[in-house]
Parts: structure tokens; C-alpha cells; sequence
């Protein structure tokens, strides 16, 4: 609030000329109008960070002048023209696919994140993110809110990682670099210790220059249960990462909320319908488990949608495929089918999932393939084990067909320790 004497004629406090000292009550009114003129709107279109709103498939509905400016594009060009990635890098938009918006689903609200977004004139403009969904009165989504801050001064990082570019010997090298280090975010970079089990995996990559749509994960679950997954996506490169990413967020998420397997399949099969483009439905095959521990050792409860089944080395030596045949693609029908099997794991047990790309490995310079006999008969002869040295026997089998492994391999293997 201005009160009386705050502000004199020459805008500093000073009170009106003369020798009474007394303030001029006309330039109060004028201070006062000013302040009256400056409205919500305006502070809006001119703060200092951009702002802007979208629909939550990120049509931008809404942006201010500031935004605009750093862009130097017209309201018209945006509004109703352009999602909120599309005003981001080639990399921007990747990272948003495959990590921000999923987390921003998920959370509801996400924040200080780096991008840069693409002016008109193709400069690039680093930037820190924030958005969070706005809900009605019953809690349901309705937009998003986002707050851009010009982060150039910020990004001293980025000359470097432009010098590292510039360092590097091919285009390939950065290539494999970028594809390396994105597939390793869409794996967990340590299982966890799970009491009273053995765990190992393993990834191999078929090809340095894209990335794979395999994954696998094992995380923790209410009342001392344990999750666990492993899956392969239709495609390859980013279109293989984004879909990876809202594949394992979703399990994590489906688990959580309801562990029954053929429920949280149920759910991601939902979520892979909603999220068909108009390039094609998203497809993927997954077994997921639930590990509940008993005095021995554990009860695993498996569903399949359209993946592999898991093979079984037990104590005796013996091994077995369990059975999970008629489990249906995950993403292609709105009601598909889930198969589910029981094993229970004691002392010596131990139990492999494993990726197509595995059995479909082709073991010499012909077409021959190695098929799931193949990996029968590699179990047989090491059963019975422990889940690292299973592991160790799939890669030296992976090693030893070379250039024969075409699609990429993941392997998840889990047990319970002899006794004695």
C-alpha cells in the first residue's frame, strides 16, 4: 500500500517543493494509477520466467509475452499449433518421452529440470523446467502448468559436453556414446539384496549404435513381498526407450497399488492401449512375478503376456520349463489375456527369465537357431546351481555365438542357497 508522504514529485520519497514540507497529494494519485494499470495480466505476460499451460497431451493453450520473446515466435504460431516438446531439442524431446512426463504422471508435479528449448532461428536456449497438473475439485487432471527460467548462465556444463563432442574421433563414437548411456537409465544400476535369495542379470547389446527394448527390474513391495520383471518392446532407438520407460514406471506403479500379477499386466495392457499413436499400436511381451518369502525359501506367482517362459533349475538337478502358454501381447487387445503359474523356490532352487533374443541367437553361420532347447540343455548341464554361475554359463554361451546374437539379451536369475 502507498501511504501519504511515501512518494514526492521527484519519485523518491522527497515531499512536495515549497517551504511547507508538505507532500503534493497529486503525485500520490499518480503513483497510485500506475500501480492500479500494473494488473494480473500484464505481470503475467511480462514476469521475468516464461510461462505457459497445456492439455495434458501437452497442446500448449496458453504462454506469455516472455516466453514468446525468448522464442521469437507469435502467439499464433504456439497456441493451438505446438505440444510443449515440440519447442524442445531433438535430445529435449527424448528426454521428455521417456523421463519427464512419465515422472510428471506419476507425481503430479516434477521441477529443475534441464532442457533447452529452440528459437526461431534454431538457437538454442537452455532452460529449467517446472510443471505440475492442475486438478479439478474432484482430483482429476485437467492441464499443466509450466515455468520456464532462462538457465544460461547455468550451463557452463554444456560447453563442456560440446567440447567433449568435438573431441570424439567419428560421429559413431558419440552415437554409441548417447545410445549406451540411455539404455543404461532404463535399467536398474544395482539389483537390490533380496533376504534369504541369490540375484544376477545381465544385458547384452546386439548393437552399440541403438538402443535395445529389453528390461528387467526387482524392487520391494508392501508386507515383505517382493516385485520382479522382465520384458522386450516391439522397435528399436528412441521410439524403444520411450516405450521401455512407460513400461517399467507403470509395473512399478501398477505393483505398488495392486501386486496380483495378472492385475498389474491388466494395468499396463490399459495404459499401452490409451497410448497407441497413429504410427501403430505399442507392443511389448513381459513375465512378472511376485516373491513372497516362506520358512525355506519363496513362493514366486508368474504372469506372461506373450513372453517366454521361465525355466526352472531345481536342487535335484532337474529342470523344467514353467508353463505360462496362451498369455497374450501386451498392447495389442483392449482385453487381452494373462496366464499365470506357481513355484515355490527352496534351498538350491533356482529360476531364469530371459528375452527372446537369447533363444533366437543363431549358434553358427547358418540360419540354425538356439531355440529353447538349446537353453534347456545348457540349464540341464549346469543344474543344479546358484544364480550368479547360471548367468556366468549364458554369457559364456552369448560370447561364444559372437555376431549370431542379433536382437539384444536380457537374463534375470534368482535362488535360493543350498543348504549345508
Amino acid at each position: 500500500m502507498i501511504t501519504r508522504g511515501e512518494w514526492g514529485p521527484g519519485g523518491d520519497g522527497a515531499t512536495g517543493g515549497g517551504g511547507g514540507g508538505e507532500p503534493d497529494p497529486r503525485a500520490n494519485q499518480v503513483a497510485f494509477s500506475g500501480v492500479l494499470e500494473d494488473s494480473a495480466e500484464d505481470l503475467y505476460e511480462h514476469a521475468p520466467c516464461g510461462y505457459l499451460s497445456t492439455l495434458l497431451d501437452g497442446q500448449i493453450v496458453k504462454i506469455n509475452q516472455t516466453l514468446l520473446g525468448w522464442l521469437g515466435r507469435s502467439r499464433a504460431e504456439v497456441v493451438g499449433q505446438r505440444r510443449f516438446a515440440d519447442l524442445l531439442t531433438v535430445g529435449g524431446q527424448l528426454y521428455h518421452e521417456t523421463h519427464f512426463a512419465p515422472l510428471l504422471r506419476m507425481q503430479g508435479e516434477i521441477g529443475g529440470i534441464a532442457l533447452e528449448l529452440v528459437t526461431a532461428t534454431g538457437d538454442r536456449l537452455p532452460v529449467l523446467v517446472t510443471s505440475k497438473i492442475k486438478t479439478d475439485f474432484d482430483g482429476q487432471p485437467m492441464l499443466i502448468r509450466t515455468t520456464v527460467f532462462d538457465a544460461r548462465d547455468r550451463r557452463a556444463y554444456e560447453r563442456e559436453l560440446l567440447r567433449a563432442r568435438q573431441d570424439a574421433d567419428t560421429e559413431r563414437q558419440r552415437v554409441q556414446h548417447l545410445a549406451t548411456t540411455l539404455q543404461r537409465t532404463l535399467l536398474p544400476p544395482v539389483l537390490p539384496r533380496v533376504p534369504g535369495l541369490q540375484v544376477a542379470a545381465h544385458y547384452h547389446h546386439a548393437s552399440l549404435d541403438e538402443v535395445g527394448g529389453d528390461f528387467y527390474d526387482l524392487f520391494p513391495l508392501p508386507e515383505n513381498r517382493w516385485g520382479m520383471f522382465l520384458g522386450d518392446v516391439c522397435g528399436k532407438g528412441a521410439s524403444a526407450a520411450s516405450l521401455t520407460s512407460l513400461t517399467r514406471y507403470t509395473l512399478r506403479a501398477a505393483a505398488t497399488y495392486d501386486p496380483d500379477p495378472v492385475s498389474v499386466l491388466g494395468t499396463l495392457n490399459t495404459v499401452l492401449n490409451q497410448e497407441s499413436r497413429g504410427d501403430g499400436p505399442r507392443l511389448c511381451t513381459v513375465i512378472f512375478a511376485t516373491l513372497t518369502p516362506h520358512p525355506d525359501g519363496y513362493d514366486v506367482v508368474l504372469a506372461s503376456g506373450g513372453h517366454p517362459p521361465a525355466l526352472l533349475l531345481a536342487a535335484d538337478g532337474s529342470v523344467s520349463f514353467q508353463p505360462t502358454d496362451g498369455g497374450q501381447l501386451l498392447g495389442a487387445l483392449p482385453d487381452a489375456a494373462f496366464v499365470t503359474t506357481a513355484v515355490r523356490l527352496g534351498p538350491g532352487d533356482c529360476l531364469l527369465l530371459y528375452t527372446d533374443g537369447l533363444t533366437e541367437a543363431r549358434v553358427g553361420a547358418g540360419p540354425e537357431r538356439y531355440e529353447e532347447e538349446g537353453l534347456y540343455g545348457l540349464a540341464a548341464a549346469v543344474a543344479p546351481t546358484t544364480a550368479p554361475e547360471l548367468i556366468g554359463a549364458v554369457q559364456q554361451v552369448l560370447a561364444r555365438f559372437g555376431d549370431g546374437v542379433q536382437d539384444d539379451v536380457a537374463v534375470l536369475a534368482l535362488g535360493v542357497a543350498p543348504t549345508g
